[in-house]
Order: structure tokens, then sequence, then C-alpha cells
């Protein structure tokens, strides 16, 4: 079977791109090992969707069929330090409608599957495992476990952070563990959050309570892997309580919604994106630490990004073309390498062991509460974080 463009990975970044190529000439297939499922209640996997994704996935049809009544705006964040530092965020103080929307990852993949799926110009190819790649002068050739061959004039790797696709094709990149892990799980509350986020640095970690419908919140606890076990360990009730009292009680006591489950947390760079015939999107390009709440932004922006390209790419000029994909590259790497710096940094100056010495403590804090009373630096920044 020939394509244009073979997609590995029907992960949110992937398939957006697929539907972001709905209205282009370019015959795409996806591949992907299992379709999407609606899990049992909550999903414990939550997003945090800047406002210029939300507008990203309006633009190619996801939004409007999205339940939003399974979806929060946050209308306002509060950080605190871990020594009296705090900073707020507000929507109405930075003159929008809202700074985020918190959404389960299953409600996004279920709805880009099925748009996906009635494109005329998309194959979804699933189940279906990769096995073989070859990447050639003027075509590559994907060989599937069942012993199907596609071909194409471009090769997209959407297919996660240990992207078979990547390390197929000899791409190299380089990771850095945080050994820290990301304690995720969904909660009941005592009282309402009013859609607003918290987040706290701690001496433990970063946690982070992110607001959901009705009185339910979501968490991530990126914490040092031995404490993030400790805590994964705990029966429900007293998991509850840890996470409770990590909070300041902030929303009264806590019932759990979903059960805990925890990832490992490491900073993944690229030093290339695309190649002959290859790109990169989502955490196939790049990862970086959950503090920012960015992760799934990037690949949105990646996929936005890549589509466009692929659009405006002449009949006479072949997609899989090197120079061509360059244009991609270029036009994310400052993002990416800001955000990826960004939240290094402040995961170093935070998270670090070497940096709960008293003086430096007090020095972040103090940086908080200054940057607090900018209003006007404050707000600038706060409308980059929104794209």
């Amino acid at each position: 079977m020939d394509y244009d463009l073979i997609i590995v990975g029907g992960g949110l970044a992937g398939l957006a791109l697929a539907v972001a190529l709905r209205r282009t000439r370019l015959k795409v297939a996806v591949i992907e090992t299992r379709a999407p499922v609606q899990p049992a209640g909550w999903d414990a996997r939550i997003y945090a969707v800047s406002p210029s994704n939300a507008r990203f996935l309006n633009e190619i049809g996801i939004w409007q069929h999205l339940d939003l009544d399974r979806c929060m705006p946050v209308r306002k964040m509060t950080v605190h330090g871990d020594r009296g530092g705090d900073l707020e965020f507000s929507a109405y103080g930075s003159g929008v409608g809202e700074l985020a929307w918190i959404m389960e990852s299953s409600l996004l993949q279920r709805e880009l599957w099925e748009t996906a799926r009635r494109q005329g110009n998309v194959d979804l190819i699933c189940p279906a495992v990769p096995a073989q790649l070859d990447i050639g002068d003027r075509e590559a050739v994907l060989e599937l476990a069942d012993r199907r061959t596609l071909t194409a004039k471009l090769i997209v790797a959407a297919d996660g952070a240990d992207s078979w696709t990547r390390t197929t094709a000899g791409i190299d990149v380089d990771f850095l563990p945080y050994d820290q892990m990301g304690v995720v799980a969904n909660f009941s509350t005592g009282q309402p959050h009013h859609e607003t986020a918290w987040q706290w640095f701690r001496a433990d970690g970063i946690l982070a309570y992110l607001p959901l419908p009705g009185e339910q919140i979501s968490i991530v606890w990126s914490t040092p892997t031995d404490h993030a076990q400790e805590l994964l360990a705990l029966d429900p009730a007293e998991f509850c309580e840890r996470v409770a009292a990590a909070g300041n009680y902030q929303l009264g006591g806590l019932g759990l919604v979903t059960p805990p489950a925890g990832f490992p947390l490491r900073l993944m760079r690229a030093p290339n994106t695309v190649a002959h015939r290859l790109a990169l999107i989502g955490d196939a390009a790049h990862t970086i630490h959950p503090l920012s709440g960015h992760g799934i932004n990037l690949g949105f922006q990646d996929a936005k990004s890549l589509a466009a390209v692929l659009a405006a790419c002449p009949a006479h000029i072949d997609c899989g073309d090197l120079q061509w994909l360059r244009r991609h590259e270029r036009a994310r790497r400052e993002e990416v390498v800001a955000l990826q710096s960004v939240t290094h940094g402040l995961q170093r100056l935070f998270g670090a062991p070497q940096t709960q010495n008293v003086p430096l403590a007090a020095l972040r804090n103090f940086g908080m509460n200054l940057f607090d009373r900018l209003p006007v630096i404050k707000d600038a920044l706060t409308r980059y974080a929104m794209g």
C-alpha cells in the first residue's frame, strides 16, 4: 500500500497531525497497536490544554465535538514556594477567558480517532505493530509484524519517548533522568475548587492540584522515586490523607476516585527532529518535566506546524525532502528549547537535593514574591504560556 506519509503512533500528537491534514491532497496512514477505549469512570491521565491549542483543536474540527461536561476551565492558578513565596495568575487579570482547560487524555484521543476514521484521506491501520523500517532515497518502506508492507514518502514518528521508529531510523537523543516519578490520581474534594489550580514547591517535590468537573481534582506529584514508591504503596485512606496534608488541606478532605499510578520523569532532547524522509513529533521529539503542564501542548503545536509545512508543499516537491522538512524543525525549535530550559531550570532550582539550603531557598522565594508584584511582566508571561 502506497501513502504520502505514514504516522507511526495513534496517540494525541499523531492523530492531531492526521486530522489537521484533512483538507490536503496527501494520503495518510496511521499505525496503532490498539484503538482508544473509554475507561470506566474518570481517566487518571489528565492534560492541561492551553488556549492556543484549544483554538487549534477547534480549527481542525475536534473541540466542538468534545463533551465539555467532562472538561474544566482554569480561571486562576496559585503557586506556593517552599519558604513563603507565592505567585497568583488570573484569567480575569490577564484579560482572557481561561488559563487552560483540564481534560482527560481518553476524551481527546477518542474524538481525534473517530474524526480521523471518518476522513477520506486517512487509513487507520489497527491493530498493527511495526517490525522493520527501511528509508531509501525515493521512499520509505515499513513492514508490519503481520508481513503487510507499506510505502511512503515520509515517516512520522509519533510513538512516544521510547520511540521504536526513531530508534530504528538511527536518530540519537539525549536522556536526562530526574530520579523522580510523577504520581497521578483523581480525588473528590471536601470543598469546591472554584475553577482554580494550585501548585506547591515542596522539599519532597512539586505537587499540583488540577480542577475537574464537580467537586473533583486531579493531582500530579513530581517527587523522588523512593518517596513516589512509598506513596504508591499506601492504602487509599492514608494516600488521601498524605495528599490533602501536602496541599495544606486547601480543599478539605479528599476521597480517592481513581487509583494512583506513577511514571518516571526524564528530560529528552533530540539534536535534530527531522531527517531524510523522517519527522519526529510529540514525545518522540522531546519530553519535559511536567511542572509546567506543557507536554501535550508541545505535541499539538508540533502537529500544527508539520501539517502546515506539508500542506504548503508544492506537488512537484517530495514531502519527505529534508530541506523542506527543516522548515518545520526551525519553526518548532525556539518554543521547545525555551520550555525545556525553563522547566529544567525550575526543577533544578526547587527539586535538586543541593538546593535545599536556607539562603538559596530564601532567595528563590523572595524572587517569587517580587515577580508577583510586577503585573506587567507577570501578565506577559501568562499570555506567552497560553500561546
